[in-house]
């Protein structure tokens, strides 16, 4: 933590923030670096393309396919955030932006070059081998450039400063202003006040202030007037879990929802759903055959078992499932958790449980809507962690409900599957799928699907 220095002297005098340069400017250059990098990888990658074949092979009409992919693929990048902050904090959205645009740059040139150059000729292979080469050098030089510019960087890519008044400063600030050691007071009818804190406040980003309940107003106001994102923190912070604050016919209102998914990312997310599902049930439709044949010859009975689920906000639906027990033996509600040694399953239900082969017909609850691939697991009514409901363990139970349940899930791949013998079972796999609704990515839905791969058959599926 370092303490802003002060020029003593006169009321409320103007603080001199110590800071090397202006995080808003290492940010503007380090946006140049990158594009810088992308410009070169492009090249690169071409240049690799033209020892393929000749040049003209992939310069249709005499302008090569590299420099028209370009300028496009620039305006795609601060158009999708590949040149934004968040590319700077994260180099897997960094890499996973740029690599899409350049996708898209590509495929637009593509289209262009087919209608304007119909007559001219492209070497696949040369232009191939071109892509792949750009977007290998994307990858490896944007992850070059994090390592070396950017992880170096102290504090952080945001530059934060706390203002202290009447109260002791937060622990892990790096930036603090002491307004009481400093006789400086929030006046709102001070115009060389408010010119001061114009200068204290200039170089940051973020301005926190944590001071004596009486002064919170004053702050409030005044942050108001600069450039800046302002805070004010709370004694005991707000009681209904707020998020954000805004405003509904006059009147402020606390946020204490973000809401479900954009449009955007529900999209995405239902697109591979039924892309999974359906690729899923052509391929294991002899799986399904054999399954439903070997439960009909095992014991008497339907081959599927229904039972009613909680789903996306807290909504029921019927989960579709191959049936393990027997039949007068099979439990609506879920309230008895199934035993290794359980005396309900059947000789092909206990196979066919151990192998997660009993969960296949959920494919068809995907198909419908009411599930997803990747997801929170649905939960039977009855279900029990210990002798308490669910939701009797922990109220955040609810919460977990936010997206549609799937067939499986970040809990899943991390072991916590089986039965519920004490409520720490159910809490670990509430941790999870809470971490997995506030983190959603595309991305890490196929990371999840792939891991389930490893865990289909494990010891915990009985």
């Amino acid at each position: 933590m370092s303490e802003i220095g002060i020029e003593h002297g006169r009321r409320g005098a103007v603080a001199r923030p110590r800071l090397a340069m202006n995080k808003r400017d290492v940010r503007v250059l380090l946006f140049f670096g990158l594009i810088m990098c992308d410009v070169a990888a492009i090249r690169a990658g071409f240049s690799v393309g033209l020892k393929v074949r000749g040049w003209h092979w992939l310069a249709p009409n005499g302008v090569e396919l590299g420099w028209l992919i370009l300028p496009l693929y620039i305006l795609l990048t601060l158009r999708n955030g590949a040149i934004s902050s968040e590319a700077l904090r994260r180099r897997s959205e960094s890499i996973r932006r740029s690599v899409s645009a350049f996708i898209v740059a590509t495929g637009a040139t593509m289209t262009l070059v087919f209608f304007q150059y119909a007559g001219e000729l492209v070497s696949r292979v040369a232009f191939g081998v071109s892509i792949v080469s750009a977007i290998g050098f994307i990858i490896l030089f944007r992850l070059i450039f994090s390592i070396c510019f950017i992880a170096p960087i102290r504090g952080g890519l945001m530059s934060e400063l706390l203002i202290v008044d009447g109260v002791p400063p937060r622990a892990g600030a790096f930036h603090v202003f002491d307004a009481e050691k400093a006789h400086f007071v929030p006046d709102l009818n001070d115009p060389q006040m408010l010119s001061n804190l114009a200068v204290l406040v200039e170089p940051y980003d973020r301005v926190v202030v944590t001071s004596v309940e009486s002064r919170r107003h004053s702050w409030a106001m005044l942050l108001k007037a600069y450039n800046v994102t302002g805070e004010i923190v709370l004694d005991q912070g707000s009681p209904l879990g707020a998020i954000d604050v805004s405003r509904y016919h006059g009147s402020d209102t606390v946020v204490v929802s973000g809401g479900q998914l954009s449009l955007v990312d529900q999209i995405k997310k239902r697109t591979m759903d039924l892309a999974v599902a359906t690729v899923a049930l052509i391929l294991a439709a002899p799986v399904l055959l054999l399954t439903a044949a070997a439960i009909k010859l095992d014991s008497t009975g339907p081959i599927f078992f229904a039972q009613v689920r909680l789903g996306r906000g807290n909504k029921q639906f019927k989960i579709l499932k191959f049936r393990s027990m027997k039949v007068q033996a099979t439990d609506p509600t879920g309230a008895r958790s199934t035993s290794r040694d359980d005396d309900r399953i059947t000789r092909v239900g206990r196979f066919i449980r151990a192998t997660s082969l009993d969960e296949l017909p959920q494919l068809f609850n995907v198909l419908k809507g009411d599930m997803s691939i990747v997801g929170p697991r649905p939960h039977a009514l009855g279900s029990l962690a210990g002798d308490k409901l669910f939701w009797e363990v922990s109220q955040k139970y609810w919460l977990r409900h936010k997206l549609k349940p799937g067939i499986t899930g970040l809990a899943q791949v991390r072991g916590f599957r089986g039965a519920t013998h004490e409520q720490s079972d159910l809490e670990h796999r509430l941790q999870a799928d809470l971490e997995y609704i506030e983190g959603w990515q595309l991305w890490r839905d196929i990371i999840i699907i792939f891991n389930t791969l490893r865990v289909i058959v494990h010891p915990k599926a009985y």
